[in-house]
């Protein structure tokens, strides 16, 4: 039997009626069981759009006119929101935003799974505003204008921006200061489609305890003779400034901080506090942009951890060691495992910072490491994974499955390879001990953290 064609065709203007919301936060409309995704649209609306590309099972659309508006709607604060890929749901009233996480979290676990899991209320913040800790300027040339700002949704088209209401107002501030400071001395501008040029991005670190600044000119080369002259300048007119450190970066594609460093001013990190903890982030150390979110998620993965004080504690892809060294006072020990050594070197550091004894810290894959403990007779009490995106690989989840950990706590920013890794679990004899906690660290997009506990049979 012949295959349907699609109910639609590119070019096409139709009205729709919005009726969900999908993961990327783009509205979602159905002519049958053909799907439609419309950036920008909001479930209850009556829209007018514009097919511009066609799949076999669904399409997307422009958004040309709104003919019967949301209650929901509300004004973007940001001028660049229709254009700029960094949020989702500025137009979306915060309460409908933490309904509509919930809501992805469920289907999506249900949906890939295959699993009925209570999914709890989001727990959001009180200003959903200007909370990233850290931001990643591209910069670029336009004839002869500089361009710097963030990329335009799905291309790596420069935004120009000034302010960015999500980001903490010192970067803001500091990156109209540095900006305007690149033009006037005249510094060059790398391109990335010639691989010619010279400054690539301007990365601004800030820590929300202290109030410091880091700034990283990331580069395509390292002779910087406007270096010191640069760093100097931006230490003048920005009084919390900790340090500027020229990072070095020549690869071509979409890599962003490379692995040396030079100081050019001041320190090579910024300190952060979180409970009775502090951390040390340098230009390449992984934290969490959300500081004050930060903290909510790592009482949550306490709390579903239920810890006696006499556990060993493993914790897998630890970064800088910050769930573990949060969690290190209230057990017997824990082992942090992470690939990328600069943030293990961060994690030992910020152990000695801290005064913490009980935690070891190994620089290697989680897929290889952990299986080479538990193979030499070591049995965790509890299993803590934050895995990237991509989540866990098969290997190290059977791991896991076999080692048999009182509790394992899953940290997830990802809830599609949140299901996909939960089904795998369950078919290995666990559990799904808990509901699964979804934490708002990333408000007006369409992300969302979970935790969950998970227990063997």
């Amino acid at each position: 039997m012949p295959k349907s064609s699609p109910p639609v065709r590119p070019g096409q203007i139709l009205e729709l009626d919005v009726v969900d919301l999908n993961h990327a936060g783009e509205g979602v409309g159905k002519i049958g069981s053909f799907a439609i995704f419309i950036p920008g649209g909001l479930p209850g609306e009556r829209i007018r759009a514009k097919i511009v590309t066609l799949q076999r099972n669904y399409a997307r659309a422009l958004l040309e006119a709104l003919l019967i508006s949301s209650e929901n709607r509300t004004e973007a604060p940001c001028r660049h929101f229709a254009s700029c890929g960094g949020c989702q749901f500025q137009h979306l009233h915060y309460r409908e935003q933490l309904h509509y996480k919930r809501e992805i979290v469920a289907g999506t676990l249900r949906r890939l799974g295959g699993l009925a899991i209570d999914v709890l209320p989001v727990l959001g913040m009180k200003d959903p505003w200007h909370y990233r800790n850290k931001a990643q300027f591209p910069l670029g040339m336009e004839g002869k204008k500089l361009r710097a700002g963030f990329y335009k949704k799905k291309t790596h088209q420069i935004v120009d921006l000034q302010n960015c209401p999500i980001q903490h107002p010192l970067i803001n501030r500091t990156f109209g200061i540095a900006r305007a400071l690149v033009e006037k001395m005249g510094i060059p501008i790398y391109n990335e489609k010639t691989h010619w040029g010279f400054l690539r991005h301007l990365v601004v670190r800030v820590s929300g305890s202290t109030g410091e600044v880091l700034v990283i000119p990331v580069t395509n080369g390292r002779d910087f003779p406007q270096g010191p002259a640069f760093a100097k300048a931006l230490s003048a007119r920005i009084p919390s400034l900790a340090g500027v450190v020229q990072n070095i970066n020549t690869r071509r594609g979409n890599y962003i901080i490379g692995t040396e460093n030079i100081i050019l001013w001041g320190k090579s990190y910024i300190t952060e506090r979180l409970g009775d903890i502090s951390y040390l982030i340098s230009p390449g150390s992984f934290f969490q942009v959300n500081s004050s979110q930060a903290e909510v998620l790592f009482r949550q993965v306490e709390k579903y951890a239920a810890l006696s004080g006499s556990e060993t504690v493993y914790d897998l892809y630890c970064g800088t060691g910050t769930i573990a060294l949060y969690l290190s006072r209230r057990v017997a020990k824990v082992i942090g495992i992470e690939s990328f050594a600069p943030a293990v070197e961060d994690a030992r550091k910020n152990a000695r910072l801290n005064g913490v004894s009980n935690a070891e810290f190994f620089a290697g894959p989680a897929e290889e490491f952990f299986p080479q403990f538990v193979g030499q007779g070591h049995r965790p009490d509890i299993v803590i994974v934050d895995p990237p995106r991509k989540g866990c690989s098969e290997k190290l989840l059977t791991t896991l499955a076999d080692a048999k950990p009182k509790r394992l706590i899953y940290v997830s920013c990802n809830p599609s390879t949140l299901a996909r890794d939960l089904r795998f679990l369950q078919d290995k004899g666990y559990t799904i001990h808990s509901p699964v906690q979804p934490v708002d660290m990333f408000p007006q997009t369409s992300h969302v953290e979970c935790v969950i506990e998970i227990q063997k049979v």
